[in-house]
């Protein structure tokens, strides 16, 4: 299963901020559509969206028994109605990165970085789900998808400021931080 996020004149997500916090950016747009399917479809006619990027969520990677049951323990699932915020963070990371065997990656990204033990700091309030595309390729490794409730914005925003602090981060070479509210179509 394919998700794929679209930027572009319209979606049920209406964009509140949009930045590059390192690399390249992406073209602002005023709107964000999620798309779910089993193939990645391209547009048969020109599109007025400004860009795509395709992801497949994965298995967890880099975690062990223990915090993978505290994860699935503590994570909520993504689309609850009072998730009405949401933020998009595509990341590439650094050769240098992917030139590290799997245990030196799980030991800057847990060991020392503790990306997962800081994450579960912020569970049950912020939900996510981490696409995949390095091997699509896609202009990004990750797409890394976030929701919670309005009154959780600062706890998001203290969870990002947390993992891009880290050492993990210093092999981050792109990275676009677009936040998003839903459209309330009922209204």
């Amino acid at each position: 299963m394919f998700t794929t996020f679209r930027g572009g004149q319209s979606g049920a997500w209406r964009v509140t901020a949009f930045s590059a916090v390192k690399g390249p950016p992406l073209q602002a747009v005023p709107s964000l559509s999620v798309v779910h399917s089993e193939a990645i479809a391209l547009p048969l006619l020109p599109s007025r969206t400004s860009w795509r990027l395709a992801g497949v969520a994965s298995h967890v990677r880099y975690v062990e028994r223990g915090e993978k049951t505290q994860l699935a323990e503590k994570q909520e699932g993504l689309g609850r109605p009072e998730a009405s915020c949401a933020a998009l963070i595509p990341i590439r990371k650094s050769a240098d990165w992917w030139e590290l065997t799997q245990e030196e990656r799980r030991r800057i990204f847990e060991d020392q970085s503790h990306h997962i033990a800081t994450g579960l700091k912020y569970l049950p309030m912020i939900a996510r789900q981490l696409y995949h595309c390095r091997d699509l390729g896609e202009p990004f490794d990750f797409l890394a998808w976030f929701e919670y409730a309005p009154q959780n914005a600062l706890f998001f925003d203290d969870l990002v400021r947390a993992l891009r602090a880290t050492e993990e981060w210093s092999y981050v070479e792109r990275e676009a931080d677009i936040r998003v509210t839903r459209i309330d179509l009922a209204g």
